[in-house]
């Protein structure tokens, strides 16, 4: 499934805009990490969404910019003290915050960039997609939390990896067509309808990104990096549920003791796609991403429908 952004492609140069001054510094170092950042942002799925999930229910307006914004920011933010928690050099192809200014300014510049989305809402006395945001806040750190204390004992089951995704990736995007759509419609049941559509394509998200790192014939060698940060996602998950003891016994010693091992590594990744574990875990994807589709077939059909389940289906098959 192909996705064009062409029916909000003006929508999206205003966000930019709006973003950018957003985050700006009067602090030189500060305003010099802040351009960093902003050359170097992802796809900007999550503002597509404030903005489509605002084009479904009503008209773009200042304040849907704003929303935008503050959840391209809260996003940012997540991940600069996300690569300080995980030690990570790069950021999407780029050297990350964390490895150009190190620990310290990074934190500090995830604090900032927290306070400017505030204010951002503040200034504005826009309090109800402020407090619909804060909620993803909160949802994101409990989610970090939950996935650290369960992943020291490796006895996550699927009902806790799928608090730990609820929490700590759909949250935000659950949010993000949450606060796009009280933008634009001023309606809280339409809202909340809204979220929970993001919530399910947030939870398809997270597995499909999962699955990548099982790798396919598609995007290259399996890479392995969660079985190597002893992460459990959904289909190791699935096989060590279902796993008979002494494979199971196994699996978890490899995790434990011999992660770096690439032998070891592939040994996994050849034992979860036996097991079915890759199967039921695309099943699962696919399930969410239809219990989303179906809520957006109870709004009006027409372009942004259109463009909105697009968008949806691309984040189930998406290459990378």
């Amino acid at each position: 499934m192909s996705f064009s952004a062409d029916i909000i492609a003006d929508e999206l140069k205003v966000f930019e805009s709006v973003f950018k001054d957003s985050v700006k510094s009067n602090v030189p170092l500060l305003d010099r990490i802040m351009k960093y950042v902003v050359k170097t942002k992802g796809k900007q799925l999550r503002p597509m969404f404030v903005l489509l999930s605002a084009k479904l229910t009503g008209t773009v307006n200042e304040s849907t910019y704003r929303a935008a914004s503050l959840v391209e920011i809260l996003h940012t933010a997540s991940l600069v003290h996300d690569d300080v928690v995980d030690e990570s050099m790069e950021r999407r192809g780029f050297f990350s915050v964390y490895a150009l200014w190190k620990a310290k300014i990074s934190v500090l510049v995830g604090d900032y960039l927290f306070a400017k989305g505030l204010l951002l809402s503040l200034d504005h006395n826009e309090f109800t997609i402020l407090q619909i945001l804060s909620q993803a806040v909160k949802q994101m750190s409990e989610g970090e939390l939950l996935q650290l204390e369960k992943s020291r004992n490796l006895n996550i089951s699927e009902e806790v990896y799928f608090d730990i995704i609820r929490n700590k990736t759909a949250s935000l995007l659950a949010r993000a067509c949450s606060a796009g759509a009280y933008s634009s419609s001023h309606d809280l049941q339409i809202a909340e309808k809204m979220r929970q559509f993001g919530e399910w394509v947030g939870i398809a998200f997270q597995i499909k990104d999962d699955l990548f790192d099982y790798g396919n014939a598609e995007i290259g060698k399996p890479t392995g990096n969660d079985i190597k940060e002893k992460k459990l996602t959904l289909p190791l998950i699935y096989t060590l549920e279902n796993a008979d003891p002494r494979l199971k016994r196994e699996l978890i010693y490899i995790i434990k003791n011999q992660n770096r091992i690439r032998a070891k590594v592939n040994y996994i990744i050849d034992a979860v796609t036996d097991a079915g574990g890759i199967r039921y875990a695309e099943e699962k994807m696919f399930m969410y991403r239809d219990k989303a589709l179906d809520i957006l077939n109870e709004f009006n059909a027409g372009s942004e429908r259109t463009t909105l389940e697009q968008l949806v289906r691309y984040t189930t098959d998406r290459k990378k």
